[in-house]
């Protein structure tokens, strides 16, 4: 090792590694560390390789924090002792082995017997959470979690796959479950700060983007791609909230690679994860029993398009992005707005080390500011950033509200014999009422996965309506069951997506800053594809501001981008399908068939264009809405809601604010169950709202370390009591394949 390089641990523990193995086995795991190569007691791991050395020798906290954000957290690094950065770093004391408690056995706790045994404190448990009783909770990651069931969800004890049947092993959460690691590691929570701590870090860029998903990252690779061209220093830096690009990012999805074409046109040499070429279109309307093929409309043709994973697909772009000289921070939550003169000038990024009292414990850590003379707004469907613009400019007002639907998914692998990569299946009808969008879609990928998922629109006004369960009985069709047989599913996720397409698209710019990609709504839904869209936007704006900020004039509002997107293919494939989502809402599931055949025919046309209303109006009182009945799950093609989110790996760090905000602490009980039922029991697909029933009265329990953060909540709530915020960067969702 060099002198520059850093040792992470002293001599005694080298010598000690036999018994350190075995007592903290996990400790050595390459994905729990994130320096790219490390010496790890006597050669067990490579040398460290690619040091910052010049951030090292001029003690740049930083450049060190951003550049490394896990590698010294405390949870991930159970050694005693540890070199600390040139005085940088505290020295992080041995986790001991953790104690073996019993599950008291109680007859509110229905555990299968292959589970119900004795468990570690830190083990992987996947449940609700909050104010349960102890009695009928075990510890996870310190916090008490409830072990009721309601029947349709159930608590499971995961044991690293140890004891789970294999039909319901999670193959990435749990090869390498780490117990130290099960919650989410604050990116600088070991990091120092040599000076005043009441000073606020700050770091400059020319354009700064907010996610990193397709537009957001297409706005990067264009801007970098131009600067290249011209031999210009443009500084781009992109963060993003997941533990690692690609991490909260779930579609269907397949691409049309029209924008992708544009923007890297040898993206097969540079090979991009584009492996399954669509094949076979079908389009089904189901009953109960029984299926019918329709021709596939025209606007859900696939030739020339790819089944895909969206998340590996994202990860691909993020280093062509990087290779460019692009600054991507990963686990790095955005909590505000900096303005300055009613100008956006950046943004804060979320402190770390906050206890859920709002307290600072010993790990707290500031947040920091990242400006820059443009700020990118590409948080993906309903950011609570760019939500919080669309009040503070009025960007709302002079377009239609924004609808949405909620598209849950499972990824499958299938035998062999059952795999079709290429084929793709879409369906309407069962088992959604004809007052109530939705539909469904099949994807057989390469390596005999495959994906399905179900899409309920948010206007749905049976309160007794329960997304989750409306997609799990759906897979029972025998016209669906056929292709999962002999399966088991591998992964599963959550997300709510635009709806409202062309006429509910706001103002794209704001001073400081503008809006790319699904936080602007370019979806289009009778094709069911937003990727290629939000891809073309990003591109456009980084063409907009590269022009913007080599030509030494930085105006207040980029005017040109939507001026370039009016010009564009993307403005006109939306405002030709404008018409087809909003058909349905306002002549039904029948009258919605029949207009968007008579709009295709007149390729969008029509002098006129219906308009959207609020997703949250228009619920029925509960006592005038039909009940639904759902089947329990069978475990085999149907699950429940807690057994699932054990699939999405899912993790929050279990000490700090919960990021689900009520408004008004009273109005779920004394409105939304009074006169809705409380439908946030239902519409969540994660069960983070749970109604407990304690000595006759009623109250709210909200169990926010099973977000998967889809924004359904925010959305569809009929009170609007419910408010989204990030939490600690890297929580949440950690989907893989997806």
């Amino acid at each position: 090792m060099s002198d520059k390089d850093i040792d992470l641990f002293d001599n005694d523990d080298k010598n000690d590694f036999d018994i350190k193995k075995n007592e903290y086995q996990y400790a050595t795991h390459p994905e729990l560390v994130t320096y790219e190569q490390q010496e790890n007691l006597g050669g067990l791991i490579e040398p460290i390789a690619e040091n910052p050395d010049k951030a090292i020798e001029n003690k740049n906290i930083n450049y060190i924090k951003l550049l490394y954000p896990y590698a010294t957290h405390p949870e991930l690094m159970t050694y005693e002792k540890q070199e600390n950065l040139d005085g940088l770093v505290e020295p992080i004391e041995m986790s001991p082995k953790e104690e073996q408690v019993e599950i008291p056995d109680t007859e509110k706790t229905p555990i299968p017997k292959e589970y119900d045994k004795k468990i570690k404190v830190g083990e992987i448990i996947v449940g609700t959470g909050g104010d349960a009783p102890l009695e009928n909770s075990v510890l996870y990651n310190g916090s008490d979690v409830s072990r009721k069931s309601n029947g349709l969800d159930t608590v499971v004890i995961n044991k690293a796959g140890k004891d789970l049947p294999d039909n319901n092993i999670p193959p990435y959460a749990t090869q390498s479950p780490p117990p130290y690691a099960t919650q989410s590691p604050p990116p600088y929570a070991s990091v120092t700060q040599e000076d005043d701590s009441s000073q606020t870090d700050v770091m400059n860029y020319d354009v700064l983007i907010v996610g990193a998903g397709p537009s957001g990252l297409s706005t990067a690779i264009q801007i970098k791609k131009q600067a290249i061209q011209e031999q210009r220093d443009v500084r781009v830096c992109v963060v993003e909230k997941g533990a690692e690009v690609g991490a909260h990012i779930l579609s269907g999805a397949v691409l049309e690679p029209r924008a992708l074409n544009e923007l890297i046109p040898d993206w097969q040499e540079k090979s991009a994860p584009l492996n399954t070429p669509a094949k076979n279109d079908k389009f089904f309307v189901l009953t109960k029993n029984k299926s019918f093929r329709l021709p596939t409309p025209p606007q859900m043709h696939n030739k020339g398009n790819y089944i895909i994973s969206l998340g590996k697909f994202a990860k691909w772009l993020s280093k062509v992005a990087e290779e460019m000289g692009v600054e991507i921070y990963t686990s790095t939550s955005a909590s505000g707005i900096i303005k300055e003169d009613g100008r956006v000038v950046g943004i804060r990024t979320g402190a770390f080390g906050v206890d859920k009292d709002g307290n600072n414990t010993s790990q707290y850590v500031e947040g920091m500011e990242l400006r820059a003379k443009y700020t990118v707004m590409g948080e993906g469907v309903r950011g609570h950033l760019t939500k919080e613009l669309f009040e503070d400019y009025d960007l709302r007002n002079n377009c239609d509200p924004q609808t949405f639907g909620i598209g849950i998914k499972e990824l499958w692998e299938i035998p062999a014999q059952n795999s079709k990569p290429g084929e793709i299946i879409h369906t309407s009808g069962w088992p959604l009422d004809s007052k109530t969008y939705g539909g469904s879609f099949l994807y057989h990928l390469q390596d005999n996965l495959v994906s399905v998922g179900f899409v309920v629109g948010l206007d749905y006004k049976n309160p007794h309506l329960f997304p989750y369960m409306e997609f799990q009985r759906f897979k029972h069709h025998p016209k669906i069951s056929k292709h999962l047989k002999g399966g088991r599913r591998i992964s599963y996720g959550a997300r709510a997506i635009n709806e409202g397409g062309f006429q509910s698209i706001p103002k794209l710019t704001f001073k400081g800053g503008l809006i790319v990609g699904c936080s602007a709504g370019f979806v289009n839904v009778p094709k069911i594809k937003g990727t290629h869209t939000a891809m073309k936007s990003g591109m456009i704006a980084g063409q907009e501001l590269y022009k913007a900020i080599t030509s030494g004039n930085t105006p207040d509002e980029l005017v040109s981008y939507p001026e370039e997107l009016k010009k564009s293919w993307l403005w006109s494939e939306l405002k030709s399908v404008r018409n087809i989502r909003p058909s349905f809402h306002k002549f039904g599931y029948y009258g919605g068939l029949a207009y968007s055949g008579f709009t295709t025919l007149l390729g969008g046309r029509e002098p006129w264009t219906f308009k959207n209303n609020y997703d949250h109006l228009g619920m029925m009182h509960k006592n005038k809405a039909k009940k639904i009945e759902y089947p329990q799950p069978d475990g085999v093609l149907s699950f429940d809601r807690l057994t699932n989110v054990a699939f999405s790996g899912t993790v929050h760090e279990a000490n700090q604010p919960i990021h689900l905000k009520l408004k008004d602490k009273e109005i779920p009980i004394s409105v939304s169950l009074e006169k809705y039922d409380m439908p946030e029991t239902r519409f969540c697909p994660a069960g983070v709202y749970e109604l407990i029933e304690n000595n006759g009265k009623s109250t709210l329990q909200i169990n926010a370390q099973n977000c998967i953060h889809c924004k359904t909540c925010d959305i569809k709530d009929p009170c609007q009591n419910i408010n989204w915020v990030a939490p600690e960067g890297g929580n949440g969702p950690n989907y893989q394949g997806m």
